[in-house]
């Protein structure tokens, strides 16, 4: 696309801003035409939102987005392809999602903008024959469009890669959650021929992996003006207010001679400095050691203790791990939360994880949003792009050490909803068992990571300081 002049573009869109005319006839943002882009009636951008569109287009068409889960980066990539198809008549919005059920979110937001897309998931002959002839349409139906929404797996798929051909060069790729898109296998399979590209995510930054993150950054473009951090969207109320209250919770006996045990090894792995196993190693012992702490079995007592005093409440999402509660007998982490508030307590909840199927999930969003469910136990397939605004409380029993994941969990639960004034998050965190001299020094630094999370959440919260207070106790209890 180097023929166009982006500046002019974007120029002419900040002057459309500025006037406010974005949705006037004359710019070409009301049509009846059911598949082509048009601004709807009832939605405004905010200023920053404005700016993104604008810096885009500054930047010739690529870039980065890089803002809280939250603040509207759907909204921004639609009105970038809406702002297109208006001044270069773009043909084909491609969308790639990791996730399914993020393609039927995507799905629904489209659709607010009078577009219909084709749904590129699952098996090939539910789309790929509608692919190719609107492909071929486009050399006949003048000002026509095309949106596909498909998922990172279907984009690397054989049918998908021999469609990719026919797509013109006024197409536009948005790469949601984009930092999945880095892994060397999905980055190959980005499409070289289209120009115009945007990535959207709250954390590109590839967690260990540089070499990953400089191949998504190559790919779509720098990350661009302006960053929108979380404290941002709850000053400009793109985001609620929240409360966090961290738990602090005990390993049993038995679970803290394993730790110590794990520790102690993590420590040997640590001092060994030329072992060619030493990476495996390392990363098997952390694991299994982040595994133990994610499913402490007094995490059951400590939810209980505090879900008796809830069993009125609604809208409330539980963070399980992928851990057992007792491997011997099967029993999951996810499995012993849900039995504990479902029959237990009668608190009325249903699991949502990768291995419910799609229309079950979409339904029981309904049911959580509507209160017929008060609460959904989740493993991670809530932590990215999902859209439940509903809700009201989370409760994390289980955190990777992984930036991305808490980042991605608390926009999550501060969307706007107009029952929602603020939110509210528990985090459990589990007490180390008291360590002997050499394996303490191992445990300080690997505890140090995880306190720097705690206070991340808690900095922000409208009760910064109790939260804060009670974490730099555990602190100065480990002299960290």
């Amino acid at each position: 696309m180097d023929y166009l002049d982006w500046h002019n573009l974007a120029v002419l869109y900040r002057y459309k801003y500025l006037n406010n005319r974005l949705k006037e006839k004359s710019f070409g943002y009301q049509s009846s035409n059911l598949g082509i882009p048009c601004f709807p009636r009832n939605l405004n951008l905010r200023k920053y939102q404005h700016q993104a569109v604008a810096n885009w287009l500054d930047n010739q068409g690529r870039g980065t987005l890089k803002m809280a889960t939250g603040s509207g980066k759907t909204i921004i990539a639609l009105a970038i392809a809406t702002e297109l198809y208006q001044q270069i008549g773009l043909q084909v919005l491609l969308i790639v999602c990791p996730y399914r059920h993020l393609v039927n979110q995507w799905s629904r937001e489209c659709q607010k903008f009078s577009l219909q897309p084709i749904l590129a998931m699952n098996r090939a002959d539910n789309w790929q024959g509608e692919l190719s002839t609107q492909l071929y349409n486009l050399n006949t139906q003048p000002r026509s469009f095309i949106t596909i929404i498909t998922t990172n797996s279907t984009l690397m798929s054989q049918g998908f890669q021999s469609q990719l051909k026919y797509f013109p060069a006024k197409t536009l790729i948005v790469g949601d959650e984009a930092h999945n898109l880095g892994s060397s296998r999905l980055e190959s399979s980005l499409p070289r021929k289209i120009g115009l590209r945007l990535a959207l995510s709250a954390t590109p930054e590839r967690q260990y992996d540089e070499m990953g993150t400089e191949a998504l950054i190559n790919y779509f473009g720098a990350i661009i003006k302006p960053e929108f951090t979380l404290k941002d969207a709850i000053a400009q109320g793109a985001l609620v207010r929240y409360l966090y209250y961290p738990l602090f919770v005990e390993l049993t006996a038995g679970e803290a001679l394993i730790y110590a045990k794990l520790t102690k090894q993590i420590g040997w792995v640590l001092s060994k400095n030329n072992s060619f196993d030493r990476h495996d190693n390392l990363t098997s012992l952390l694991a299994k050691r982040s595994r133990l702490v994610a499913s402490a079995a007094n995490k059951l007592n400590s939810l209980k203790e505090l879900m008796l005093s809830r069993l009125d409440s609604t809208h409330t999402i539980f963070y399980c791990g992928d851990g057992y509660l007792d491997r011997d007998r099967n029993v999951r982490q996810i499995d012993g939360v849900t039995r504990l508030l479902g029959q237990e307590l009668g608190y009325r909840v249903n699991s949502y994880t990768t291995d419910t199927p799609t229309e079950i999930r979409e339904n029981l969003r309904r049911q959580f949003e509507s209160g017929e469910l008060q609460g959904l136990v989740a493993i991670r397939c809530l932590d990215e792009g999902i859209d439940i605004p509903a809700i009201k409380t989370a409760i994390i029993l289980a955190s990777t050490s992984n930036p991305r994941q808490f980042i991605q969990r608390r926009g999550r639960i501060l969307r706007p909803h107009p029952d929602k004034k603020r939110a509210t998050l528990y985090d459990m965190i589990v007490i180390p068992p008291n360590l002997d001299r050499e394996t303490w020094q191992v445990e300080r630094n690997l505890l140090r990571k995880e306190l720097i999370r705690f206070l991340t959440f808690a900095e922000l919260a409208d009760n910064a300081s109790e939260a804060t207070n009670k974490l730099l106790q555990l602190q100065k209890q480990y002299r960290l």
